[in-house]
């Protein structure tokens, strides 16, 4: 699963790595989570690459309200060809969410016998950022009529864990190679079929991994800052406050 990522690396990789004719500014941020605005890269209809922010939690355009949306931040990639809430956004609507890193829990054992929750922090070694395989959405209320606002919405799809993930999760993102980009986000490419060889590639980017464990504090979305991602100079000794 991804609950949580990093968004810290310079737009102008973004754009020198994604030929971008356009860019948005963001906020850079070390504790991303579902339901905030994120960079999203996508081609549009009209064969422009871009990048937008996009609430990350995919609404449906089907569905009668945005309360979906905290619930799909992420989609497996078994079934996401099949499933109503992606199968037509995987078809039309593909896109990056470009990351620096992301985060993840395990379960460890304090000094005092107690079970605390333990986070990691993935990054992708020498690379300036990773290309997490996603999905979008636009979406407005039924009676907003043609001139209503559109909400723009993604998820990430996610897949078994790589050797590097397996010790601490048993899933993570799936992680695109920069050779693999534009098959991804063609939108005239709308054959599940012909994307079989990335939804299901176990090799690439994702096998150049670092993880290391990182402060408790992560684990309130409500902290933010650079040190949120600094390895921790020992093993914790127990289940100290979150921060």
């Amino acid at each position: 699963m991804c609950g949580r990522y990093v968004v810290a690396y310079d737009p102008q990789t973004l754009v020198s790595g994604f030929s971008l004719t356009r860019i948005q500014p963001f906020e850079r941020r070390w504790n991303v989570a579902p339901t905030m605005p994120v960079p999203v890269v996508y081609d549009t209809r009209e064969g422009e690459r871009v990048c937008e922010p996009m609430r990350w939690g995919l609404v449906p355009h089907w569905a009668k309200d945005t309360a979906i949306g905290a619930k799909l931040n992420n989609a497996r990639v078994e079934g996401v060809a099949e499933k109503p809430s992606f199968r037509q956004a995987l078809r039309r609507r593909r896109c990056i969410l470009p990351a620096s890193g992301f985060y993840e829990w395990t379960v460890a054992t304090g000094s005092d016998g107690k079970p605390y929750k333990q986070p990691h922090y993935i990054s992708p070694g020498a690379q300036p950022f990773l290309a997490m395989a996603g999905l979008f959405e636009a979406w407005r209320p039924a009676d907003a009529g043609e001139d209503g606002e559109w909400l723009l919405t993604c998820c990430v799809i996610t897949t078994a864990a790589n050797a590097v993930m397996a010790p601490i999760h048993d899933r993570m993102p799936l992680l695109l190679a920069p050779a693999d980009w534009a098959t991804w986000l063609r939108r005239d490419l709308q054959d599940p079929q012909a994307l079989a060889p990335l939804l299901h590639a176990s090799s690439g980017p994702g096998d150049a991994l670092q993880t290391w464990p990182v402060a408790r504090t992560v684990s309130r979305a409500g902290n933010e800052g650079p040190a949120l991602v600094e390895p921790l100079a020992a093993p914790p000794a127990g289940p100290a406050a979150d921060g």
